[in-house]
């Protein structure tokens, strides 16, 4: 697996969507995941670290696992398949089990950033990935 961070949500013009761009430690790859505007925002409002009066979907499932001390070990980008990303997330239980549940990569990432623990990508994304000079002309 290759570990990953959130380097930033940008929005395409030319495609008229956004996308989680993933980068890993090195920042040598980048690999764009496109995703909703509801999702970019709960993205985008994880990494600049921002509260909200009430809690959005993400926020309120990090509270429901506290509460039942179920936690994120970590979110992993598994596969893509005629375009689609998918992803699990490794959930650890109060008996110390470890489960794996199937995740959109966009929730994935959101529940990752609120309790900070990291992010893969399978190594067979490589070919999906650019540079980010590429992505983002300078």
């Amino acid at each position: 697996m290759i570990e990953m961070y959130v380097k930033n949500v940008v929005f395409f013009e030319e495609g008229g969507g956004f996308a989680v761009l993933l980068c890993d430690k090195n920042n040598k790859m980048v690999l764009p995941i496109f995703i909703g505007p509801l999702e970019a925002q709960s993205i985008a409002l994880a990494l600049e670290k921002q509260k909200l009066p009430r809690p959005l979907t993400h926020d309120l499932i990090v509270e429901i696992m506290q509460k039942f001390s179920i936690s994120i070990q970590k979110a992993i980008i598994t596969d893509i398949k005629d375009g689609t990303y998918y992803a699990e997330l490794y959930l650890r239980d109060y008996n110390n089990v470890i489960s794996v549940i199937d995740s959109r990569p966009s929730d994935a990432i959101a529940l990752a950033l609120r309790v900070n623990c990291p992010i893969y990508m399978a190594p067979k994304l490589i070919e999906f990935t650019y540079k980010y000079e590429e992505l983002i002309p300078q």
